[in-house]
């Protein structure tokens, strides 16, 4: 495995891992005795970082008031567009002055209880300062999406609505 990481970095790739912990437990001994009896609340953790409280979706028998691993994707998605698009107006010239997105997913539950994202809807609000370039700031939206690495990871639909304000 070593090699073939040394042999993409000689070709110009970087290659970057990730780890988190997740953890779950049950408190009462019994396990996932049935399908209604056990706790979907779980942990997540990364080394030097706070500790996420998770759950499955309300829908799936989890606790509404921790993030789901639903919450969790649509959030990358718009996190990573934001970054790549903070980074684009920087080197571009444009001052972002706010930036806010609500964000959305839609998923399809099928008969069998398997599930999928179909697609996920990004809609950023941007201000930027007085005097920039308003259409350029616009255009940058399409740039980040380009290159922004977990749109390019997942198999369904990111669509882009961005709206550029100047402050």
């Amino acid at each position: 495995m070593m090699e073939r990481a040394l042999e993409r970095w000689r070709c110009g790739v970087k290659t970057h891992t990730y780890e988190a912990r997740v953890h779950w437990t049950t408190p009462d001994g019994e396990g996932t005795k049935g399908y209604k009896s056990y706790r979907r609340d779980h942990t997540i953790n990364a080394d030097g970082k706070h500790e996420i409280l998770a759950s499955s979706d309300p829908a799936f028998r989890g606790d509404a008031s921790r993030y789901n691993p639903e919450v969790l994707l649509v959030a990358s998605l718009s996190s990573c567009h934001m970054l790549w698009y903070l980074h684009l107006c920087s080197v571009s010239g444009i001052r972002v002055l706010d930036y806010r997105d609500a964000a959305s997913g839609t998923m399809e539950e099928s008969a069998d209880g398997s599930a999928q994202f179909v697609r996920a809807e990004l809609r950023p609000i941007v201000t930027i300062a007085r005097g920039n370039d308003r259409a350029r700031a616009l255009g940058l939206h399409h740039d980040a999406h380009r290159l922004c690495f977990i749109a390019r990871s997942v198999n369904f639909q990111v669509e882009v609505a961005p709206e550029v304000a100047e402050a």
